[in-house]
């Protein structure tokens, strides 16, 4: 068991195991981002790789071990998904969950009016504040010329985009994103890794990602899982290199 005293780490999982009919997801999984990090999460289908997001947001309840938010202080499995929404910890999934007849900025006013309580909520109007933000939300995810289209009409890497900055708006902690390239142009790929790179610089993220040149040009530490446990960890080179991360994912 962990506690503020010895950990520095943002996110500190260690020994999560969590078996499903039988079959063992994760397998003593230890995995640590510490404060300010990008981290990108590789490896096969079936590695675990959507469990650990699910554990990590209180979707799916480990079997043993630990999980810990924020130096030690906060014990995420003894909470549920709400509570850990609201601790600062935001889940991108891959296909992009916008209000597709809604306007680009309605979106963001609808997640920004989500991130205050019950009484706030009721008596919410939009303000010179509410603009600002939202002005500087669009800038960031190079949004801004299409803030009156609706949201259903825009591109698939757009939609992913808006829904990043829907997030965002919540001022999370941790960002959570799962595979925000698939299905995007290479032009739409590499603009959003310099996006996420704009975002580190305040949030920490963790990406998980199949495409290699994305990782690549993140430039950030990888970790590859495979049945359920971290094969290898370090630079994509030092990970693209190693044996094992060949035979199981890359050599495939």
């Amino acid at each position: 068991m962990v506690d503020r005293q010895t950990t520095s780490a943002l996110l500190y999982l260690d020994g999560i195991s969590v078996s499903f009919d039988g079959f063992r997801a994760l397998n003593e999984l230890s995995f640590i981002v510490e404060p300010g990090e990008m981290r990108a999460i590789i490896g096969p289908n079936g590695a675990g790789k959507t469990t650990m997001m699910d554990v990590i947001t209180g979707k799916t309840r480990p079997d043993s071990g630990d999980v810990y938010f924020q130096e030690g202080t906060v014990d995420l499995s003894k909470l549920d998904e709400t509570e850990i929404a609201e601790l600062g910890i935001g889940r991108k999934f891959q296909k992009p969950t916008v209000f597709e007849m809604h306007t680009v900025e309605d979106n963001l006013q609808l997640a920004l009016k989500n991130d205050r309580g019950v009484r706030a909520t009721l008596l919410w109007r939009s303000s010179a504040d509410q603009e600002r933000r939202i002005d500087a939300l669009l800038d960031r995810v190079r949004l801004k010329p299409l803030r009156s289209r609706v949201a259903g009409s825009l591109s698939h890497g757009q939609k992913q985009w808006l829904e990043i900055a829907m997030l965002l708006a919540q001022d999370p902690k941790l960002l959570l994103v799962d595979e925000p390239v698939a299905g995007m142009t290479d032009v739409e790929t590499m603009q959003t890794a310099e996006l996420l790179k704009e975002i580190n610089r305040h949030h920490t993220v963790v990406v998980v990602e199949h495409d290699m040149a994305f990782v690549r040009e993140l430039g950030v530490k990888v970790t590859c899982l495979h049945e359920g446990s971290v094969l290898a960890e370090g630079s994509i080179d030092d990970v693209s290199t190693d044996e094992r991360v060949v035979e199981v994912y890359l050599g495939r």
